[in-house]
């Protein structure tokens, strides 16, 4: 690949079916990696945080330094996020004694801030901008902002101190909230990065509600499974993914616009 090719892609992937379906692992993942440190491990909500914020710390200078994009390298920095992501909810929630409810609220400020930010000094939030170091780090910024934010909302709609929904009550709001998300791609006004961020929160808390359903007491409505082999096994699917089905660079709009000059570009 030449240097003008690189330059006309981004270092994230291709939006597909393949993408969200390893993003929903990813966060399943991220619950149950996160709660296996924090409490299998008997580390706590705190420490556990620490940890993989220096995780993600390093995920993120390493996914920035990198010349192209690398599959194993972008997911692993999406895992990052979410174990970082449901360990700060949970320390935020439980420990802080802010609540699911009031977790949630401040999550949702700062997510929308880094958004606003990010638009205001870039001016666009898509996926198609992520090609420059400036861009991945608001692009990881705002990711791990709606990582923890999902963590917050899953347990506040399952746990019985939120709305007391269920694992399998919470998966059926955000799931049916997703098929809302995806029925609304196909209707040409509306914008694809809205509807992305959209989907890429929505699909968090049912990462954790999965995750919680796989590992929590089964007098607490969930199948009580170890939480290393859950995630062990969520590993391993995200790999084989990754293995089997090859992912390409997003294109930014630059390349998009120069491949085809009459191109008409959707709703941003």
């Amino acid at each position: 690949m030449n240097k003008n090719a690189i330059a006309g892609l981004s270092k994230v992937p291709e939006v597909t079916l393949v993408f969200w379906v390893i993003k929903i692992a990813a966060t399943t993942l991220g619950e149950t990696g996160g709660d296996a440190v924090s409490m299998s491990m008997h580390l706590g909500y705190l420490v556990g945080t620490a940890i993989f914020a220096v995780l993600f710390a390093l995920a993120v200078s390493a996914q920035i330094a990198a010349r192209r994009f690398h599959p194993w390298l972008y997911w692993l920095t999406i895992v990052a996020t979410t174990t970082v992501g449901t360990t700060l909810a949970d320390f935020a929630d439980r420990s802080l004694g802010i609540g699911y409810a009031g977790g949630s609220a401040l999550l949702l400020v700062l997510l929308l801030a880094s958004l606003f930010i990010w638009y205001r000094r870039l001016g666009t939030v898509a996926v198609s901008s992520v090609s420059t170091p400036r861009a991945e780090m608001h692009y990881w910024i705002t990711i791990m902002f709606s990582q923890t934010l999902g963590t917050a909302l899953g347990d506040w709609t399952a746990d019985e101190a939120g709305l007391g929904l269920g694992y399998g009550g919470s998966a059926l709001v955000f799931g049916g909230a997703l098929a809302v998300v995806a029925a609304l791609y196909f209707v040409p006004r509306v914008a694809r990065t809205a509807l992305f961020w959209a989907a890429f929160i929505l699909t968090r808390p049912l990462g954790a509600v999965l995750g919680d359903f796989l590992d929590k007491p089964v007098a607490h409505g969930g199948l009580a499974l170890s939480r290393y082999v859950a995630s062990a096994v969520l590993l391993a699917f995200m790999a084989l993914c990754i293995v089997l089905f090859r992912q390409r660079a997003a294109a930014t709009a630059a390349s998009e616009l120069a491949g085809n000059p009459d191109h008409e570009r959707r709703p941003q």
